[in-house]
């Protein structure tokens, strides 16, 4: 299995399976002399903990989280960063749920092409390393990420704009930082999120699963990040969004608005703040020719249903090559939105840092003037 490693100087590689032993993170670019604790790691791996509130899976997974390496006496040495969380809820009965239909094509699931590309030597227990179990390695990397971008004045912030159809209203970033985690959705439109969550009791109640758009957004990031070609900015994020199992589609700024838009009103007007140049809207979310333009990052990320449903589905056996029935087995999410988000985190932190590295060095050897950088200062270092 080849593409389990994200990012080109800050990367983070990751390996384990949905019912496998333990999910083992290696993080490579880890500055000397940064207190990273377990404790901080554990903060963000608790976002998406399964078992937490009605919407999750049952699964009972405490996702602890031990350092294994590249620290000495509480601070980081340089070397590679280890993380490892063991699966601890791996009885038997899920285990037997899911031998029972391992030759059968589950839809919406990866069993398909893995079967083409793995042949009856593929994981057929829980999905494997397409199961959303596999996220806890993303965002334990993107918790070492969290560390050296705070130290930079860099933030990052998701929370989930659209369930099934419910639509939370557009809020600025300060709202949303008030707001954030104040219920099982993590919808920070605390009156909208009350209307999702109902919805969502009777979606459970007919056995089926329902999507939704989570939002990303980053602020201090300054201007000059990303290249104009190949290795966009945008094209990197998209890259570790579209990279999660779950999602479906992706927007920065207006996003597909813009196809309804004319130039005049899509352009992002600039304007001098002392000597620094600001924009008057931010319709682009943050991006100028893929790269960062000083503005906030805007993201939105469309998520898909769970695809497990307790619904009888159309399905093929692929060893007898006969259609079959596939019935409702084992747990699941009746929404993916309150544990995907921080995985978007994540990925948005490991795509901003690694581009912040790539610039740092390059930056370097350039030796230009000063004014230019001081130009590009994100907005809320102003």
């Amino acid at each position: 299995m080849l593409g389990n490693t994200f990012g080109r100087l800050f990367r983070v590689t990751t390996c384990g399976e949905s019912y496998g032993e333990a999910l083992f993170t290696i993080v490579d670019g880890m500055p000397p002399g940064l207190k990273l604790t377990k404790e901080y790691v554990q903060a963000e791996l608790d976002k998406r903990r399964p078992g937490q509130s009605k919407l999750d899976s049952p699964r009972l997974e405490t996702d602890q989280v031990e350092i294994v390496s590249g620290m000495r006496e509480g601070v980081s040495t340089g070397a590679p960063i280890g993380l490892l969380v063991y699966n601890v809820d791996r009885q038997d009965i899920h285990v037997d749920q899911y031998r029972q239909v391992k030759d059968l094509i589950r839809p919406g699931h990866a069993e398909y092409p893995f079967f083409v590309k793995y042949g009856e030597h593929a994981d057929w227990c829980g999905a494997g390393r397409a199961s959303g179990r596999e996220t806890v390695g993303r965002v334990a990397g993107g918790a070492v990420a969290k560390m050296i971008l705070e130290r930079e004045g860099i933030d990052v912030i998701s929370h989930i704009v659209e369930s099934h159809g419910i639509k939370a209203c557009p809020m600025e970033f300060e709202q949303i930082v008030a707001n954030y985690r104040k219920n099982d959705l993590n919808c920070c439109d605390l009156e909208k999120a009350e209307e999702m969550i109902a919805d969502l009791g009777k979606v459970r109640e007919e056995g089926d699963t329902a999507g939704g758009v989570i939002e990303i957004i980053a602020q201090g990031v300054p201007a000059g990040l990303g290249e104009p070609v190949f290795d966009k900015l945008k094209a990197t994020i998209a890259s570790g969004l579209m990279g999660i199992g779950a999602t479906t589609g992706l927007e920065f700024g207006r996003g597909f608005d813009t196809a309804r838009m004319k130039g005049s009103e899509w352009n992002d007007a600039p304007y001098l703040d002392g000597e620094h140049v600001r924009f008057r809207t931010n319709n682009c979310g943050g991006f100028l020719g893929g790269m960062s333009n000083g503005e906030e990052l805007r993201i939105r990320v469309a998520v898909k249903p769970t695809p497990t449903i307790s619904v009888d589905q159309d399905s093929i056996n692929v060893m007898e090559m006969k259609e079959a029935k596939l019935s409702a087995i084992t747990r699941r999410d009746i929404t993916i939105l309150p544990r995907i988000y921080p995985v978007a985190e994540a990925m948005v932190r490991m795509a901003v840092l690694d581009a912040l590295y790539m610039a740092k060095g390059y930056d370097y050897f350039c030796r230009l003037d000063p004014k230019w950088k001081k130009m590009g200062e994100p907005r809320n270092k102003a």
